[in-house]
């Protein structure tokens, strides 16, 4: 996480010059209404066959699957846990268990050198006086409703989120080239594991590097503290 961490039908007046010429049958008077009244007969009969919408402005739909499998099986152990916590927060399971992996690889224990603490790496000041900033549940409600601010900070976009979490949602509107290493690490790693989880493959290049250079005593403390 941040180190700094509404249409109604009128009825139409009788042209000018029609009332001065006055007509046949269906001129003047008798025109207007008759087509008022196939108008409304035919918008009736296209609302009808119109399905109802339930909202004017309906929430936009969180992915309906679960966990991308390539997620290494210390964070697989929370997959219930995280498709629970992410649609409390209204963020995508996928990118919350992104954030975990590269957070902690799923140790409820872990401690950071600057002081994070958890599953999601919560820096203390986000937390309330009473707490406790290991209980799973605390530290993702904590965790998940700043990436659900740095998304919105983002627009939508995933990557810049990614990097609101790591470096505070400030770096948001910054360029790239000034974003401090860690958080340039954290994107550059994050953001594929995520691209590859939203286009449901089963493995992670990037999950395997991130693996291979960050993440093996990592995970090793996970499972141990699991």
């Amino acid at each position: 996480m941040s180190r700094a961490r509404s249409h109604t039908i009128e009825e139409y007046p009788t042209p000018a010059a029609e009332q001065e010429q006055g007509g046949g049958c269906l001129s003047g008077f008798l025109i207007p209404p008759l087509a008022v009244l196939l108008v409304s007969l035919a918008l009736a009969a296209l609302a009808m066959s119109q399905p109802a919408s339930a909202s004017p402005h309906p929430t936009a739909a969180l992915p309906a699957h679960g966990l991308a499998p390539f997620f290494r099986p210390e964070v697989l152990h929370w997959r219930d846990a995280i498709l629970r916590w992410a649609a409390a927060a209204q963020v995508d399971p996928n990118l919350a268990a992104v954030v975990m992996q590269i957070e902690s690889c799923g140790d409820p224990r872990a401690r950071s050198r600057s002081g994070a603490m958890g599953l999601f790496q919560v820096m203390p000041f986000h937390f309330a006086a009473a707490d406790d900033p290991y209980d799973p549940d605390t530290n993702a409600l904590r965790g998940l409703s700043y990436l659900a601010r740095s998304l919105q900070a983002a627009s939508g976009d995933a990557r810049l989120a990614l990097a609101g979490y790591n470096g505070g949602i400030s770096v948001i509107a910054r360029g790239d080239w000034t974003w401090a290493a860690e958080t340039q690490r954290y994107v550059r790693y994050g953001a594929p594991m995520y691209a590859d989880a939203q286009r449901g493959a089963s493995q992670s290049a990037a999950l395997d590097e991130w693996y291979a250079s960050y993440g093996v005593g990592l995970c090793r403390q996970a499972g141990e503290n699991q």
